[in-house]
């Protein structure tokens, strides 16, 4: 086992959530050895054509990434990972925190035009859900802004792929609706946070209405020029928002899984061309972060 590579514990963990088969009766071949490989690219950040020969052939470790980057293995496996912490009491529901990132996006992650794709072992073209690939363009240059909602113990808990341009208000209820953890004992899948924290980019009536509808208690500082116009309005502007400072405090959690993620090269700088493979790769990222004790 080399540096970076799926230590025993951790394999175990990752192992039972793995697809069995690849379909007529075909069974994958080599799993550990490429998911080594999968993760020593997302370390790196170096060319799949640049893989070291110890992993195989790059092809077969790249078209598997890619391949269940699509059919959405990786979200799969998330959420059974999230299950088994969750049954173990892993995951810390107390104060669930929301926050985004935004990402440069390499030159190679530029170009993509075609809305579908050919996927390894598919005999048709897949329709992709992202038309601007999720590639932004600002001053900054192309950028890709990665949304996300953490849990107390720093690790995410949903993921959501946007162009770097695109607001933090508007992305908060996709976010949340990206929560489902399964209870391995039946039942409906967990959604629902006890305590939800953002910062003042969040503050919206819709969000709030939103999370007073779905009875999530919520910290989240009313912006300036919100405060202004409620106090303009007088009687009619409503009662003033509720701020616990003590738990607003905890948001740095969420800025710790950002930093954590940030560890992966190929998530600290997008090289993916398309927006469904750096999912992907992002939620590839998460995984090892719940898989780690």
């Amino acid at each position: 086992m080399s540096r970076g590579d799926l230590a025993d514990a951790e394999w175990v963990r990752l192992e039972p959530h793995l697809p069995k088969s690849v379909g007529r009766g075909g069974r994958w071949k080599n799993h550990r050895l490429v998911i080594n490989g999968i993760l020593f690219r997302q370390r790196t950040g170096i060319p799949w054509r640049d893989l070291p020969t110890r992993f195989g052939k790059w092809k077969t470790v790249h078209d598997r990434h890619r391949r269940w980057s699509a059919d959405g293995t990786w979200d799969r496996i998330l959420r059974a990972v999230q299950a088994d912490a969750d049954a173990e009491g892993r995951i810390d529901w107390g104060v669930v925190s929301v926050d985004s990132t935004v990402r440069r996006a390499h030159q190679h992650a530029a170009g993509a035009h075609h809305l579908s794709a050919w996927i390894p072992g598919h005999r048709r073209r897949v329709p992709q859900h992202w038309p601007d690939e999720a590639v932004g363009r600002s001053r900054g240059g192309l950028t890709t802004k990665i949304h996300l909602a953490s849990d107390g113990g720093c690790r995410p808990l949903s993921i959501l792929i946007t162009p770097g341009q695109w607001g933090d208000a508007p992305q908060l209820i996709p976010v949340l609706e990206r929560i489902r953890v399964p209870r391995p004992a039946g039942g409906h899948p967990r959604t629902r946070p006890d305590h939800l924290c953002g910062d003042k980019a969040y503050s919206s009536r819709r969000n709030r209405f939103y999370l007073r509808r779905r009875q999530i208690r919520h910290t989240i500082p009313e912006r300036r020029d919100q405060r202004a116009n409620r106090h303009r309005r007088g009687r009619n502007g409503g009662r003033p928002v509720g701020f616990d400072r003590r738990r607003y405090a905890r948001r740095n959690e969420v800025e710790r899984t950002i930093n954590a993620l940030k560890r992966f090269r190929a998530v600290a700088t997008r090289y993916d061309k398309r927006a469904y493979v750096f999912h992907g790769t992002v939620t590839l990222a998460a995984i090892r972060l719940w898989l780690s004790p």
